[in-house]
């Protein structure tokens, strides 16, 4: 009886050493990302590095994204701006290695490193700063074409020898 609850003390002194993850417990698996635009309310869409969209919405933003796309797989965003009469601007969001994650090696927490840090993303920390764009102007014409019939006596003269009869 008393090897039995001699050794449940010890399994749960060690499990917590052995089980040790600093990453996780220091770090995060996810960041917010603070993302501005002048002019204000621009459209702002975020996709992942497979293309997917995981956010759409307008400017001024805070989107909290996940800094693992999986298991030792740290995320990549693109967040395009865009907004009417103005060139659409994307920009990169990076994850970097978490400095925590390497103090694994200090504690001795294997299972840390090699399981729970990379399965939470917690082994990730986010390497961009707070997005703040100006959009510049767009040199495109953004206007539709339109048709507009006119009399021919509306026509001026220098422009009626450029007319070419349609069959």
């Amino acid at each position: 009886m008393k090897k039995t609850v001699l050794s449940l003390i010890m399994l749960a002194i060690a499990a917590p050493l052995l089980c040790s993850s600093c990453a996780t417990m220091f770090g995060k698996s996810s960041y917010p990302v603070s993302i501005s635009s002048n002019p204000p309310g621009a459209t702002v869409s975020i996709t992942d590095k497979k293309g997917k969209e995981v956010y759409k919405g307008a400017s001024p933003a805070s989107v909290v994204l996940k800094s693992s796309a999986g298991f030792f797989l740290k995320a990549e965003y693109q967040v395009k701006i865009s907004s009417t009469g103005y060139a659409e601007q994307v920009m990169p969001v990076y994850f970097k290695v978490n400095g925590w994650y390497y103090a694994n090696l200090l504690i001795g927490g294997v299972v840390g490193m090699l399981i729970v840090d990379p399965a939470t993303g917690a082994m990730w920390k986010l390497d961009t700063p707070p997005i703040n764009v100006t959009l510049s102007k767009s040199t495109a014409s953004t206007e539709m074409p339109t048709l507009k019939i006119v009399d021919i006596a509306s026509i001026p003269q220098n422009l009626k020898d450029k007319l070419v009869r349609v069959k």
